[in-house]
């Protein structure tokens, strides 16, 4: 299992609409090979209402770099949502986890 993580930065007070591109864009990665869950979490400390943390699961590397990234979907997913991101995320991709508590 590979772990996708970003932080997005959202423009300031269009995250409303950003959170109704998301659940329109949501089943578009949804429905790609490998994909297993997918988690959108909102940063909690102050001044900081406009971040978010994105974390997708996928069965390998390849279903996000080359599959998703590479679909019709994806094109779709990009109009709807990186008009809102600013700086642009960096993605990052981490194996299995070393250690559980």
């Amino acid at each position: 299992m590979i772990l996708e993580s970003a932080l997005l930065d959202v423009l300031p007070g269009r995250e409303d609409e950003f959170l109704a591109a998301f659940a329109e864009a949501r089943p578009l990665i949804a429905v790609q090979r490998g994909f297993r869950s997918l988690e959108l979490r909102r940063c909690l400390d102050e001044g900081r209402g406009s971040r978010f943390l994105l974390q997708v699961e996928w069965e390998t590397l390849a279903d996000h770099t080359e599959g998703f990234r590479g679909s019709a979907e994806y094109q779709r997913w990009r109009e709807l949502l990186h008009r809102f991101y600013r700086p642009f995320p960096e993605v990052e991709h981490y194996g299995e986890p070393l250690l559980s508590a």
